[in-house]
């Protein structure tokens, strides 16, 4: 139609619509700015600063991969436990489990418990909150506390490596531990090692029992005084164990050699203690050295997993001892 060729280039004063020049304007703002960057790229984004922590923490540059392998950490933390009810808040101030805080519900029904508990943790200096029941109803999940519950704090576990010492005095002997779950076998087992000169434990990162308030009050003290190591790998941890100069001896039902003739008791040694369902797993079973079996009444079918060790134990103390 005449006069569209006018239209097209008219410029409009005060009004909105094109204006001259401004396609490749327009052209230039769809084009787009690339890909959007990883969440680990940009500065301000939650995921950047844990990747920069992390490299931080394995002696890289900020935000930057480490050069070279990262040194394993020493220790590592368990998690914190809460044990809830009052007869097991007193048992465990009586055998003096590490405690960071207890708990006691707001207008509680007093008993000779409740003041055993008020009692011990004065004496020993312990932060004392008073909790209202529904906060600790949800302390506790749910558990039955009678108004009075416990924090125990994580557990600060050893690095296998640091059984190997050969400044440890007398003969090193550890106790490792493959697939054990009950808390209470541990702290049996905690027990025997402080008993008959042991020097440490060394429990797997995964599918076994860990330090538990259970575990502790089983040990009977002994905890505080026989380091608890934590292995990432227990196959591997056996390894470096053997190029340290140890001998790694299985216990199993279907040994090589009776505990009584045993000929190694004079020799740094780790005794490996199996479940009592599965007995020791295939790899480590094709570490050990020797599997000694513990030989006892055909009526008895096996002993408890902290028994067995325990007996083991005093044979070689008996040895080394003569």
């Amino acid at each position: 139609m005449p006069g569209n060729s006018q239209r097209r280039g008219a410029i409009r004063k005060g009004g909105k619509g094109a204006t001259v020049g401004s396609g490749g304007q327009r052209r230039r703002g769809l084009e787009g700015k690339g890909p959007t960057p990883k969440a680990a790229d940009r500065e301000y984004h939650p995921a950047h600063k844990r990747a920069k922590a992390v490299a931080k923490r394995q002696g890289g540059p900020g935000g930057g991969s480490s050069r070279g392998p990262a040194r394993p950490q020493r220790r590592t933390k368990g998690s914190s436990e809460i044990v809830a009810g009052r007869n097991s808040v007193v048992e465990a101030l009586r055998a003096d489990i590490p405690v960071s805080t207890m708990y006691v519900a707001g207008r509680i029904d007093s008993d000779d418990r409740v003041r055993e508990a008020l009692k011990i943790a004065t004496e020993r200096g312990l932060p004392i909150l008073e909790t209202p029941r529904g906060e600790l109803d949800r302390l506790t999940d749910g558990a039955v506390h009678q108004g009075l519950a416990l924090q125990v704090p994580p557990y600060d576990y050893a690095h296998p490596s640091d059984l190997i010492d050969p400044e440890m005095p007398g003969i090193p002997l550890v106790v490792a531990l493959d697939g054990i779950t009950d808390p209470r076998n541990l702290g049996a087992i905690i027990r025997s090692v402080a008993a008959f000169g042991g020097h440490g434990v060394v429990v797997p990162e995964r599918r076994s029992v860990g330090m538990t308030a259970s575990a502790w009050k089983t040990s009977a003290g002994a905890a505080a005084r026989v380091p608890v190591a934590k292995a990432s790998n227990l196959n591997r941890a056996l390894e470096e164990f053997k190029k340290a100069g140890f001998f790694i001896l299985g216990l199993d039902m279907d040994g090589d050699v009776e505990l009584p003739d045993l000929t190694l008791a004079s020799e740094p040694l780790v005794i490996v203690t199996g479940s009592e369902g599965k007995g020791l797993s295939r790899l480590v079973s094709e570490t050990c050295d020797q599997i000694v079996s513990i030989p006892m009444s055909s009526a008895v079918e096996s002993l408890n997993a902290g028994i067995a060790t325990g007996v083991t134990l005093y044979e070689i103390a008996r040895q080394r001892r003569g």
